[in-house]
């Protein structure tokens, strides 16, 4: 992974600094999420997701965007509530974070030079976009929002097998 996307500086909600940095030498799956949002479910399989991997070296990072809908009004404090009540959520979630346009979060500008859309768009298309970070060559997957989370367990397997 670039020395520099390890090093951009994230929130978590409950005010933490953190950076990718602190996860090293895991699998990343970062998230743009949103709690009013047709793709909210995937919650539940992203939780699954960090549970049957997060042993072998997988982390779930969720980062709430309210850039789509505004389908993430919420402060920290909500935004915590509504995950862990309605989905069990206990992987990492940091603060509210744009994706797009030029108050784009450095992280969310770095994983979309790294891994563009279709067509070479770097523009995220709504909630749920994932982006799958190799720990190994730093190399970036990103899948469309409406990829559920357990169509991602084939790649998560041959990133935590090698």
């Amino acid at each position: 992974m670039a020395g520099s996307m390890l090093d951009i500086p994230c929130v978590t909600l409950g005010g933490e600094q953190k950076t990718l940095g602190d996860f090293a030498g895991k699998a990343l799956l970062v998230v743009n999420t949103a709690s009013q949002c047709g793709f909210t479910p995937q919650y539940k399989g992203l939780e699954q997701l960090w549970r049957d991997y997060r042993a072998r070296g997988l982390v779930v990072l969720g980062f709430p965007c309210n850039q789509f809908g505004k389908q993430e009004p919420g402060d920290a404090r909500e935004i915590a509530q509504f995950c862990e009540a309605n989905f069990g959520v206990s992987f990492p979630l940091f603060r509210k974070v744009e994706v797009n346009g030029p108050g784009a979060h450095p992280l969310f500008a770095a994983l979309k030079q790294s891994a563009p859309g279709l067509f070479g768009t770097q523009k995220i298309k709504w909630n749920f976009t994932k982006f799958l970070v190799d720990p190994a060559s730093g190399k970036v997957t990103r899948y469309a929002p409406s990829t559920k989370p357990q169509a991602l367990e084939a790649d998560i397997e041959r990133l935590l097998s090698r």
